[in-house]
Formats: C-alpha cells, sequence, structure tokens
C-alpha cells in the first residue's frame, strides 16, 4: 500500500482504509513500526477494537527490508534492524517462536579484520565468539511485519497519514491527522498508544492541553535509536571473501565504516554491509554518490579486488529521514537509557499511553525493547479501561 488509500482487506484480516473513513475507534496507535504492531496484535487478541495511523506508505517503520533495487521485499537486506539475542531477549525470542519465523545464525566463522591506522596494513584475527550468538530472520526482519499483520484480525490501517494534533475532549482524544492528499481529518479515541520515539512525537505533534514541562524536557533528551546513523550495503555475487578465510566481520579506526559485517541472507543472496561512522551533518555535506564511493573503497582495501565490482550498492541514512530524526538527532547522544518511570504525567496521563522501543525498561530502541514496550502499553490500556468501567468509591 502507499498513495490512494483503497479500501482492501488482506489475507490476514486487516483493512487498508481509504480517505472517507469515518470511524471513531476505541484505541488509536500511532506508528506502524514493531512497536505498534505488536500492541495492535495484543489489543486485537483481548477484542478491544484498534487502528493504525502510520505516516509511512507501508509498515514496519524503522524495520525496512529491500531488495537489492531498494525496493520492499520479501527477501532481502535490512536496512534498519536486522539481529537479536533469543537467550539474552527472551520476549522477541517468543513472538518468533510464536509467529512461527525460521531464523538462522549471523555468519561469524572465518576471521576478522582490524584496521588500526591508514598507514599500516590490516590485520587478521581468528574470530572469538562470545556469548549468545545473534540471530537473523529467514526474509529479513520484514519477515516479523507480515506476520504480524497476518495476526492482526479486524484491525485497520491508515497508511501516509501523519499525526498534527492530539487534543482531550473530555474522556476522549481527538486526533486531527494529515493524509496523503494534503486533506485532513479527526479521528476521535478513548485511549492513545503512542508507539514512536518520545523526541520524534514531542517535535512533530501539537498537545492541547499542554504537556507538563519535565515530560517535555524528558522527551526532548530521549535519543532515538538508529536516528543519527547510516547502513551502507554492497550485494555481490557470491560471498568471496568466505573463500579468503574471512568471516565478513571488520573494525576499523580509519573508516568510513568502523564496524563491517556479513550480511548475506538466509536464500544466499551475497553482501557486506557496515555502519557509516562520519557524522550526519558530514554526510550530508558529502552527498550520497560520495558516501557510496568511499565506503566501497574501505571494502576492497579490506577484502581485495573482488569487493570492487558489486552488483547493487544501497545506503540508508536514518538522519534524514524525517519519519524517524529529528534535528536533534544528527548528533549521536548515545544509546537510551533504561528508565521504568512514567513517560506521561499530568493531565495526559490516563488517556495517552507511550509505547515506542525507546520507552521500553528493558533493552529500549532495539527489537526486543519494541516487543516489550508493545506488552506494557497495552496492560496499561487494558487496566484503564478495568478502572474506568469499576471506578474506585471516594
Amino acid at each position: 500500500m502507499s498513495e490512494g488509500f483503497v479500501c482492501i482487506r488482506d489475507a490476514g484480516g486487516i483493512r487498508f482504509l481509504d480517505a472517507t473513513t469515518r470511524m471513531n475507534p476505541n484505541v488509536v496507535i500511532i506508528g506502524g513500526g514493531l512497536a505498534g504492531l505488536c500492541a495492535c496484535r495484543l489489543l486485537c487478541a483481548a477484542g478491544i477494537e484498534a487502528t493504525v495511523v502510520e505516516a509511512r506508505g507501508h509498515l514496519g517503520g524503522r524495520i525496512l527490508t529491500v531488495d537489492e533495487n531498494g525496493q520492499l521485499s520479501a527477501d532481502g537486506f535490512d536496512l534498519g534492524p536486522s539481529w537479536y539475542w533469543p537467550a539474552m531477549q527472551p520476549g522477541i525470542g517468543r513472538l518468533v517462536d510464536e509467529l512461527g519465523l525460521p531464523a538462522f545464525v549471523q555468519h561469524s566463522a572465518g576471521d576478522v579484520v582490524f584496521e588500526r591506522m591508514s598507514r599500516e596494513p590490516s590485520q587478521r584475527y581468528r574470530s572469538v565468539v562470545e556469548g549468545p550468538p545473534a540471530m537473523r530472520l529467514a526474509g529479513g526482519s520484514g519477515a516479523l511485519v507480515r506476520a504480524l499483520i497476518r495476526a492482526m484480525p479486524g484491525a485497520r490501517v491508515f497508511l501516509n497519514t501523519r499525526l498534527r494534533e492530539m487534543a482531550l475532549d473530555g474522556d476522549e482524544v481527538k486526533l486531527t491527522v494529515t493524509r496523503g492528499d494534503g486533506s485532513e481529518a479527526v479521528l476521535t479515541a478513548t485511549q492513545v498508544i503512542a508507539a514512536v520515539p518520545p523526541r520524534l512525537l514531542e517535535a512533530s505533534v501539537k498537545f492541547t492541553p499542554v504537556l507538563d514541562t519535565l515530560t517535555v524536557q524528558r522527551w526532548r533528551a530521549t535519543p532515538t535509536w538508529m536516528a543519527p546513523h547510516a547502513k551502507f550495503f554492497a550485494v555481490y555475487d557470491r560471498p568471496f571473501w568466505r573463500d579468503a578465510g574471512l568471516s565478513g566481520t571488520a573494525q576499523s579506526m580509519v573508516g568510513p565504516m568502523p564496524e563491517i559485517h556479513d550480511a548475506t541472507t538466509a536464500s544466499g543472496q551475497a553482501a557486506l554491509f557496515g555502519f557509516v561512522g562520519i557524522p550526519a551533518d558530514q554526510r550530508a555535506s558529502l552527498g550520497e554518490e560520495e558516501l557510496r564511493r568511499v565506503c566501497l573503497g574501505q571494502l576492497v582495501r579490506i577484502y581485495g579486488a573482488e569487493a570492487r565490482t558489486p552488483r547493487a550498492t544501497l545506503l540508508k541514512d536514518w538522519a534524514a529521514d524525517p519519519l524517524t530524526a529529528t534535528l536533534t538527532d544528527r548528533i549521536d547522544m548515545g544509546h537510551v537509557a533504561p528508565d521504568s518511570t512514567p513517560w506521561v504525567t499530568g493531565v495526559w496521563q490516563r488517556n495517552l499511553v507511550l509505547g515506542g522501543s525507546e520507552t521500553s525498561p528493558v533493552e529500549p530502541g532495539y527489537l526486543a525493547g519494541a516487543v516489550e514496550a508493545a506488552r506494557l502499553a497495552v496492560a496499561r490500556v487494558l487496566n484503564e479501561k478495568v478502572t474506568s468501567r469499576h471506578p474506585q468509591p471516594q
């Protein structure tokens, strides 16, 4: 689904709604990434009417699995998160098992390359795996999105729909949204789960009444995971580095990529990827063509002449994505710290729950954090509904 808002029903029972649809949903979920979809699945299982409002033309949020041409794919490369560790992150491990998704271990067999200085040759070291291995999903992390869509019977989804304003009206919330054609609409809900980064929510949505000062300050100070970063992929006909006894993993103090890994898919599509270490403002100044050139040059330097001619290259700069990053996110402030204190206080605390990955008290920012944040947000919503039906005596 992209522009047009054609009303359809897919095999999982989701209705993608057109621009003329009028309704007053019970719970509105802002954001159709992993956290939003997990929240919707849990609400559907509890018999709660839920609607997802997503600004992008597709579901998944920062989960973005594409083919070598950069198009959404059911068997591609993860421009967003790719790894999870079920032994350390049981929540996402259970979700993968419940959805019946096949997974495989991140390739690590072979030597690791380390670059210390530009005037010195790179060094090879035997790979030592410490702790549980990183896992990847067959088909990419997008497999989670596709499976969750199938597991959300009766859910309703607005795509290309951006939330502009939230206003309290008695016991309800009125949400003003802008649709893909530029027109506005208003949804009314009893409760809202904002499954988006707190900083992005504060920067892009007007609240009436206004949020209290401490809430605003906390949201603004919460780093958005992946927002300052960029990933570069080079796709090849075969994983030639493995023939040379290399794992594909490299660490570099020279750059431009400080960390490189084997990104070959479960189906055998060979690729290397790296996190670009150049700051966001400098990346913008260099431009995409130059970034691709210097990243490919590093791969040639480390892996040899065969790395010079990839079938395709992919570059995703998350700092340039306005549906992920704010201007503040262009400076890398590190990883969000786990915090279990309430994310919403004051007049909004009964009607608004934050449920994005950054708000999770465990593994914030990661896929596992999104799963846990969604679980906690839905528990809050269900508890509020029980309380409202059975008010405590004064």
